[in-house]
């Protein structure tokens, strides 16, 4: 078995080669997102695009934190099937091959859906459609079949609004309302083990465009068609909060006997209400026995398709934001090993440079719980020095080339606040960036 200690150091080796370091709590830190979901009988998982792959912080934090995966762009109709019955395979395909190779969960998504679809598919006419429609399931799903655990097989089919009315679409306007069924009884004929999931957003709360899937999902049960799972998509932020009835309503779908999943959660915002929110969501999942899994839609705010709201549990240079230590304590784990224990998290970003040196800034952030004093390293390659130092107050080793940093005064930081200290590499040839050790707080 993999140490912990074994974990952080390499997870530190390969940030640095970014420039970037992420590690939180001691070399004895007890959990990760998906562990942690795991002894909760879940998955936590991430939408992951196929060219973010090569970027090794990355797929550092993707394989250190997550347990599922949904391929974000990689597997819709426009990307496996721009022609008609020529399909390639390629970018999903990596993804799924990483994900195994981890041991993670896969997520399907999404075989039809109205957006991303080739120009030839809305062009056929109503016979023609209904062929390539139910061509394109079983092309799809024989080429993953027994490697996807959930497939989204109707992705957003209702209107928004009060209507509770089915949503233009080429297979709705030529197909009717039983285009829905019929994808279904396809995708069980192709993959008979894998989960048969309807997937949409705005319907995390009781209302009139849930109340539609509910009603679908209640005739499919009552005749026998095939559906096995329900994905509420979670988009949220200021003016769209997570609804005060979103517990209820996972349950209300739950006891019609399909489980539920939280497919493509992200929540604009920063801070403790960020926290607050992500923390409700994992709760309100933990309380419903048949919530099966959660997927965040992205691993950094710097590839979200919503990145100015920073909606996710890594900032833009991998470091946890408080959400992510509000999700692992609603799960209860705790990056400390303990719950409720001191834990912080550093992350490391280059600053300006010059041609002989360059400047370094770490970010302290404390985890779950008020920290009084926090202490963490700084390795730089020989012949590299560092020549000053700010924020902080420093000892070093016999090398001079490890640097322990402490606070030069108070340390105290609330739970989820932040510091940050500075300091100045002299490269002497060397533009490598520093390492930055594992965080340990009290």
């Amino acid at each position: 078995m993999v140490t912990r200690k074994s974990l952080v150091l390499g997870m530190a080796g390969l940030l640095a080669a970014t420039g970037l370091s992420v590690l939180s709590g001691t070399a004895e830190a007890a959990s990760t997102l998906g562990a942690a979901a795991a002894e909760k009988g879940r998955y936590f998982g991430a939408a992951v695009a196929a060219n973010h792959l090569g970027e090794a912080a990355y797929v550092s934090t993707l394989d250190t934190e997550f347990n599922s995966v949904t391929p974000e762009n990689e597997m819709k109709w426009d990307a496996v099937e721009s022609t008609r019955n020529s399909f390639n395979f390629t970018a999903a395909d990596q993804i799924v091959s990483h994900a195994q190779s981890k041991g993670m969960k896969i997520r399907g998504h999404t075989l039809v859906w109205h957006s991303q679809l080739p120009s030839w598919v809305s062009g056929l006419a109503a016979a023609d459609l209904r062929t390539a429609m139910n061509n394109h399931i079983t092309q799809v799903m024989t080429h993953y079949k027994g490697k996807i655990h959930s497939w989204d097989v109707v992705n957003e089919a209702f209107q928004d609004g009060s209507s509770g009315a089915r949503r233009s679409s080429p297979f709705q306007d030529k197909l009717g309302n039983g285009f829905i069924e019929e994808a279904f009884r396809t995708a069980r004929t192709a993959d008979p083990a894998a989960k048969l999931c309807y997937n949409d957003y705005n319907t995390d709360g009781v209302n009139a465009k849930s109340t539609a899937v509910y009603n679908l999902v209640k005739d499919f049960k009552a005749r026998g068609v095939p559906i096995d799972c329900v994905g509420f998509q979670s988009h949220f932020n200021s003016a769209s909060p997570v609804p005060s009835d979103y517990q209820a309503n996972l349950q209300r779908f739950a006891d019609l006997g399909v489980d539920v999943q939280i497919t493509e959660l992200d929540i604009e915002g920063s801070g403790t209400a960020q926290a607050t929110s992500y923390s409700n969501v994992v709760k309100a999942c933990l309380a419903v026995s048949r919530c099966t899994g959660i997927t965040v839609w992205g691993v950094t705010d710097k590839y979200s398709w919503r990145a100015s709201g920073t909606p996710l549990l890594f900032d833009g240079n991998y470091a946890k934001k408080a959400a992510y230590t509000a999700v692992l304590t609603a799960l209860g784990g705790s990056s400390s090993g303990g719950g409720g224990t001191a834990a912080c998290s550093v992350s490391y970003s280059k600053q300006e440079e010059w041609s002989d040196r360059f400047n370094g800034k770490v970010t302290v952030t404390a985890g779950s719980s008020a920290i009084s004093t926090w202490t963490t390293t700084v390795t730089v390659t020989s012949p590299q020095k560092i020549s000053a130092t700010w924020n902080g107050t420093p000892t070093w080793d016999s090398s001079g080339n490890v640097m322990t940093m402490k606070p030069n005064g108070n340390g105290t930081l609330a739970a989820g606040a932040s510091t940050s200290f500075g300091f100045t590499v002299m490269t002497n040839g060397n533009t490598a960036a520093p390492t930055v050790g594992s965080c340990t707080a009290s």
